[in-house]
């Protein structure tokens, strides 16, 4: 049975502002609620979409927690591509979040396994991820989850394929600069969040889109697992829509 709610916007801002509706229906709904965020340019419009609505008093972020998808092996919290930096610029440091609410992976942690334990056991503890929001890579991949031969269960360590690079490098002075590895939320781990927001926006993912979603669940093409998932929302712009 095909689950998945499809909303179609004008533009890029416009899908930002709807998929923003739903984080704010669930912050008023809850507001110690747990979010799964995620960094790229799709998510932009959504966080300064936030900001915004929280500034007009619309929204509170002061009890709200969050956990982040994934993060590049090799780069502190400061360096200004790493993921945790982006999180800050982009949303934490104009929201009212409190920053021990606040989880990123440790780009750093010399214990790699120890550090995703202890990441699954804190969602865990805050009880589950209420609203997860993911972009989509144009070989399917979520979070950091590339494509091979089984969906990768728990949080781990990912080795990054040469079309990853290559669309991570204009970020980079060269692709020579970009990690190539880094620490993701695993599928197991995204599939259990309550809920699911995925945020498509340009021509470009228009035939990824189709394949996540109209094609067979495969892991060559991760995002095609979230068909199985009770509770997702694809926010999409019409350049993305493939039909």
């Amino acid at each position: 049975m095909f689950h998945t709610r499809f909303i179609v916007a004008e533009n890029a801002q416009e899908a930002g502002a709807l998929a923003a509706d739903i984080f704010e229906n669930l912050i008023n709904v809850k507001p110690a609620c747990v979010l799964g965020l995620a960094t790229g340019s799709s998510p932009l419009p959504i966080y300064a979409e936030l900001i915004k609505r929280e500034k007009e008093g619309k929204i509170d972020f002061s009890r709200v927690r969050s956990v982040n998808l994934d993060e590049y092996k090799g780069l502190a919290p400061d360096h200004e591509q790493s993921y945790r930096y982006f999180m800050q610029e982009n949303l934490f440091n104009h929201i009212s979040i409190k920053p021990e609410n606040t989880t990123v992976p440790d780009g750093l942690a010399t214990d790699v396994d120890a550090m995703c334990k202890a990441y699954e056991e804190r969602i865990e503890e805050w009880g589950g991820i209420d609203l997860q929001l993911l972009g989509i890579g144009h070989d399917g991949h979520i979070a950091f989850n590339e494509p091979e031969d089984h969906f990768p269960k728990m949080t781990h360590e990912v080795k990054l394929t040469e079309m990853t690079i290559e669309a991570n490098k204009r970020f980079f002075n060269s692709a020579d600069e970009v990690p190539k590895s880094a620490f993701t939320m695993g599928i197991g781990t995204i599939m259990n969040a309550k809920k699911i927001v995925m945020i498509v926006t340009g021509a470009g993912k228009k035939e990824i889109l189709k394949k996540s979603f109209w094609g067979n669940v495969d892991p060559q093409v991760p995002a095609s697992i979230l068909q199985l998932h009770p509770d997702v929302t694809v926010v999409c712009d019409k350049d993305a829509y493939p039909f």
